[in-house]
């Protein structure tokens, strides 16, 4: 921590990086974390056509997480590759995830199998890439520069709900998926591409007197995985998730089992949504001025009394939009707070191999998350005791939080890798 205060803060470092950061918005916003916040307007349709219930489409989504195993892999990929490739290759698969789910027939399976389709993409689309290109520029302001970055996704969630919404209620949930895919595909990679390569342009052209630096500091992976903090700081990712994304992914139901209507019950998810952008923005501008582990147990403490309040029988509009804002707290912060940690603990040697697995088990967060939402719902009748789990995993993630000391980071000497 003394050693990133002792930096200066560096007037250069918007002026260069910006173009980095707004690649990042653009492509972390449209990646496979717009779906999951917006998966719940796609519930209803297959529902209707195919019979199916919640818990199995939460199964087979959690299930279809799987391909997550994949994630440390392809972070390692994009160490010795470069990030472009990557981006380039996930984007272009997450358009055809969406293609497919268009044309979903009756059997789960082949929604199972699209989803592992879409956690594929998410070293291309996520601060496995984007936040090694932002640490590499940024010292001074890394926080809020992947606040920035990271709520790129919060933004297209507010934006895009009502849109794909009024598309689904006009023409059916096939073309809210065709939509999704020409998002990405059509506008969203053009935009990434154009941007990283205005930022290559500049980035090799340095000001006189300035130098690439010789050396990167941080562990290998295999040091990372040997580090009681590296599994601490994962199992908090998980345990958010747990919690967080099980909500998101079941709030119109939620709300229309409260007593909502559709109209009333889509409020909360841009609740959802906002609370990530305020969570990204804030968390970011925190942790580059306080002790990152204080304010992110903080963070988790109010999302977890959040999950209590939503137990409540007959909340009311106001006090659920509230009390959802406040549960997805965390989970924004927790996009910012995990790559700023994963470089602020471990450095940026092996940057995408230690923050890939970390996504990873995160997704066996998420996947249980989804699960046990549905089928919890499914067994009860009622999401009460998914609730009441995910304010248990929130306060246990608050906990995992005040354990990460830090420790100083090896310096070695490396050869650059393309961007």
């Amino acid at each position: 921590m003394e050693r990133e205060a002792r930096r200066p803060a560096n007037a250069g470092e918007w002026r260069r990086g910006w173009p980095v950061v707004a690649a990042a918005m653009i492509g972390i916003g449209t990646g496979p974390g717009l779906f999951q916040n917006l998966s719940s307007l796609f519930i209803v349709g297959p529902i209707a056509e195919f019979g199916w219930s919640r818990g199995d489409i939460a199964t087979a989504a959690g299930l279809g997480l799987l391909g997550g195993l994949a994630v440390p892999f392809l972070g390692r990929l994009a160490d010795r590759i470069g990030a472009r490739a990557i981006i380039l290759l996930a984007m272009i698969l997450l358009g055809l995830v969406y293609a497919g789910m268009a044309s979903l027939g009756g059997p789960l399976w082949q929604y199972q199998l699209l989803i592992f389709g879409l956690a594929l993409t998410v070293p291309g689309t996520s601060a496995i890439v984007y936040g090694k290109l932002i640490a590499q520029r940024f010292h001074a302001h890394r926080g809020i520069a992947l606040g920035v970055a990271t709520s790129g996704i919060s933004v297209s969630s507010l934006a895009l709900a009502p849109v794909l919404g009024s598309v689904i209620t006009a023409y059916g949930w096939r073309a809210g998926f065709l939509a999704l895919g020409a998002i990405v595909c059509a506008l969203a990679l053009p935009a990434v591409l154009l941007l990283l390569r205005r930022e290559h342009i500049h980035t090799t052209r340095p000001d006189p007197g300035e130098t690439a630096p010789a050396q990167v500091e941080g562990v290998t992976g295999a040091e990372a995985r040997r580090d009681s903090r590296y599994w601490r700081l994962a199992l908090t990712a998980a345990l958010i998730n747990v919690a967080s994304v099980g909500l998101v992914t079941s709030l119109v139901p939620f709300g229309m089992d409260r007593g909502l209507g559709a109209t009333d019950a889509s409020l909360l998810v841009t609740s959802f949504a906002a609370s990530q952008v305020v969570g990204r923005l804030v968390m970011g501008a925190l942790v580059d001025r306080f002790r990152p582990q204080l304010i992110a147990a903080a963070f988790a403490t109010v999302s977890a009394l959040a999950f209590v309040v939503l137990q409540t029988a007959t909340p009311g509009l106001a006090l659920l939009v509230a009390a959802v804002f406040f549960a997805g707290l965390m989970n924004g912060a927790e996009h910012d707070l995990l790559p700023f940690l994963a470089a602020r603990l471990f450095g940026l040697r092996a940057y995408g191999e230690v923050y890939g697995l970390l996504v990873m088990v995160s997704l066996f967060g998420t996947a249980t998350g989804v699960t046990a939402f549905g089928r919890l719902h499914d067994a009860t009748g009622n999401y009460d005791a998914a609730l009441a789990m995910a304010a248990a995993a929130l306060a246990g993630a608050a906990l995992l939080f005040l354990t990460l000391r830090e420790r100083p980071l090896p310096h070695v000497q490396v050869q650059a890798h393309p961007a």
